[in-house]
């Protein structure tokens, strides 16, 4: 039977933290505010949280890793051993970490302690895993830039070395963390923690051309309508052209916050690239990871819902089992993970060019599996089970009960409100409404089969 490799979820609380434990993590990873790169919505923002988080893992028989990923500016040297003290006492499973200078800080003062390399330090080739082994680090998270084939090369070069990978979460548009937009609009950096995802805001398009000084100005906006008319022509043309017809033209973005304010932008051969990245799923890949010897596999999303956590963690789970039994892919997982919000899924870099020999895995997964989160069972008592509604749901919908156990699928053909009172619909997010249920599944989360 082939190795196990780790399945790391983030844990944005405790709450999330449990329910990924629950669902099937081995690890979890959070970090202190000020050191890491998830500023905002972080409830491991006291020494108390983190003592928490730490000592619940650990009675669990599970692992705990804090991020210290931030790239530190000179102000940040003056506290970073002092703050990191207490932290260190916690006994953490390791510190994930990115800045050089920060690393052999730690390293000096405090050999003993596993240091895994960040994502952050865009490490995507053997030598740079030889060189970050040699410091005495003991894990390397690849860069997200990396195909499979990449990676294999990697693993059978450093064989001495823990290597992890993202399979699953949001992608940065940019090399991870390198992106300047936030600091830009809002001065506030990506790589220290603020990141205020500049990226996915809402830009308008303008037309534009360059006059003799180099300025942009604008020009009627013809966009849709030469599109338009380049696509009338014949198949074959348009894809005998290396690039669309429209590449080479220059253009101006109006963020929807910043009326008047029009920045130029061009277009290469492989898109516009402050705009939207799709997220990263990459489960069908799992096989593959598993097969090349991957120590870790490691979900992104520390701001994301209590659901996310429980359903990554299930669905990576068993794409995890069934790979280290010798199972085919469960074709099926890709349904379970369409129902988590998502901007359109991609498998990033792990398969440089899908062909049409390729498995159709992007549009193969079956309709009937997708799904959305609606409620999570807070209690059950007598039969009946108290829901926090999440989304709305009426009497007659097909549900799906997710619990560690195991899921199953009823259909709501009674539904009351939180007084006792008979009711058709839970309207939506704020209600408390009670079905009938298992006394087995209590804490289940819930979902709407579409």
């Amino acid at each position: 039977m082939r190795q196990a490799p780790e399945l790391l979820l983030p844990a944005g609380s405790l709450d999330k933290m449990h329910a990924a434990f629950d669902f099937g993590a081995d690890a979890v990873y959070a970090g202190q505010p000020r050191y890491s790169l998830r500023v905002r919505n972080n409830d491991f923002s006291t020494l108390q949280a983190l003592q928490e988080g730490i000592d619940g893992a650990h009675a669990r028989g599970k692992q705990f890793f804090v991020a210290s990923n931030i790239f530190a500016h000179n102000a940040k040297l003056k506290t970073y051993l002092r703050d990191m003290a207490p932290v260190i006492a916690m006994k953490p499973d390791a510190l994930i970490m990115a800045d050089p200078g920060l690393i052999m800080m730690v390293r000096d003062k405090w050999p003993d302690v596993p240091v895994h390399l960040s994502v952050q330090a865009n490490a995507v080739n053997w030598a740079d895993v030889k060189f970050w082994h040699r410091m005495g680090l003991t894990r390397v998270i690849l860069s997200r830039e990396l195909s499979l084939d990449e990676i294999e090369e990697i693993r059978q070069q450093c064989p001495e070395m823990e290597l992890e990978v993202f399979v699953h979460g949001a992608l940065c548009i940019a090399y991870s963390g390198r992106c300047l937009l936030s600091g830009y609009f809002n001065h506030r950096d990506s790589n220290q923690g603020t990141c205020t995802n500049s990226c996915r805001w809402d830009y308008k398009v303008q037309n534009a051309e360059e006059d003799a000084s180099g300025d942009f100005n604008v020009i009627p906006l013809q966009f849709h309508k030469a599109l338009a008319e380049a696509e009338q022509r014949p198949f074959s043309s348009l894809h005998q052209q290396p690039r669309h017809p429209l590449a080479d033209q220059a253009y101006l973005i109006e963020e929807a916050e910043r009326p008047g304010q029009l920045m130029p932008i061009m277009e290469d051969e492989h898109g516009t690239y402050i705009m939207n990245s799709k997220d990263l799923r990459a489960v069908e890949h799992i096989e593959r990871l598993v097969k090349i010897g991957v120590d870790s596999l490691k979900v992104e999303g520390r701001t994301k819902s209590l659901y996310y956590a429980a359903r990554t963690a299930q669905v990576y789970r068993q794409a995890i089992d069934d790979a280290v039994a010798g199972r085919p892919f469960n074709i099926d997982l890709l349904g379970q993970l369409q129902g988590l919000a998502n901007r359109g899924y991609t498998d990033g870099f792990y398969q440089r060019h899908h062909t049409q020999a390729h498995q159709n895995y992007m549009r193969g997964a079956s309709e009937a599996n997708r799904s959305q989160y609606i409620g999570d069972v807070l209690s059950v008592e007598n039969g009946w089970a108290r829901v926090q509604v999440k989304n709305r749901f009426a009497v007659g919908d097909s549900l799906e009960v997710i619990h560690p156990q195991g899921n199953c699928d009823i259909t709501l053909t009674r539904m009351l409100s939180d007084q006792g009172a008979e009711i058709q619909v839970a309207p939506g997010s704020g209600h408390i409404v009670r079905i009938a249920l298992d006394p087995s599944l209590d804490r289940a989360l819930l979902a709407r089969y579409l």
